[in-house]
């Protein structure tokens, strides 16, 4: 599933192409996404015009000059993709917005994961998909202080722990992994034993991994790609992350994975020790 960098990496290609333009015409799929569109959708953002866009946690909104915000969520396969006139829908096409100058966005999605819904633009922070989102990674209230508060007295692994949406926005298994050994933490150890000082190179680090990974343009594993249908090149510079058995760029200890909740985690047994 795209993470925050993928989606900011998206909702930036996008940007600079449909702000300022009219909808002319919307196209909806006969197949259901994760769940079905509002059944107003097409009526209430037809012939409205793109003010701006935003990211929240790993939401795109797409605000309206009619006081509306489109909502959309990738999935798992889902592709937000910039076109133009003449163009062929594809199989796994579900939606599509027309433009006045016969641009398009896409919205393709094989696995059907994906989410395409609208709201007010004043409740959209309070809407069902938003409303429980944790911090968001890039801002001021992101700080080893909240970090504390937040992990205090959890037993849950610091893996865990920051891959919960409720606490940090957009945070997923690669770039978890990433920062925990940029921080040299090991993956397992329970959030809430983790000191200030680390906390704070473990914010410092979760802020670093992102940022150089939104300017790589994501990562690309199997599905992602960017609006303009090219892949992100993030994947390139992985230091743990699917390189079980490879080396460690720093001890040449062997790279390991485990499961955690379902997910694999790679760490260095040496450079992330439970005994550091």
């Amino acid at each position: 599933m795209p993470e925050l960098p993928e989606v900011e990496t998206v909702k930036n290609g996008l940007e600079k192409h449909i702000v300022g333009k009219k909808i002319e015409a919307v196209f909806l799929g006969d197949k259901k996404l994760r769940v079905p569109f509002p059944p107003n959708l097409v009526e209430y953002i037809k012939k409205s015009k793109i003010v701006s866009l935003a990211r929240r946690a790993k939401y795109i909104l797409i605000n309206l000059d009619n006081n509306r915000t489109l909502i959309i969520h990738l999935g798992m396969t889902g592709k937000l993709l910039f076109k133009h006139k003449p163009y062929t829908k594809q199989t796994h096409d579900h939606f599509i917005m027309e433009f006045n100058d016969n641009s398009l966005v896409v919205f393709n999605d094989a696995r059907r994961f994906g989410l395409v819904t609208f709201e007010d633009t004043k409740d959209v922070v309070k809407s069902k998909v938003l409303r429980d989102a944790g911090v968001e990674p890039f801002s001021d209230e992101f700080d080893e202080k909240y970090l504390w508060n937040a992990f205090r007295n959890k037993t849950q692994s610091v893996k865990q722990a920051l891959m919960d949406g409720g606490i940090l926005s957009g945070v997923g298994n690669i770039y978890a992994s990433e920062a925990l050994f940029l921080s040299s933490i090991n993956p397992t150890i329970a959030a809430g034993k983790i000191s200030i000082p680390k906390l704070k190179i473990l914010k410092d680090n979760i802020v670093k991994v992102l940022a150089a990974a939104i300017k790589s343009g994501g990562s690309t594993l199997r599905d992602y790609v960017r609006s303009d249908g090219d892949v992100g090149h993030f994947q390139h510079e992985f230091k743990v992350y699917g390189r079980e058995n490879q080396p460690c760029i720093v001890c040449r200890s062997l790279i390991k994975r485990i499961v955690q909740q379902g997910r694999s985690t790679f760490y260095c047994p040496k450079c992330q020790s439970l005994k550091k």
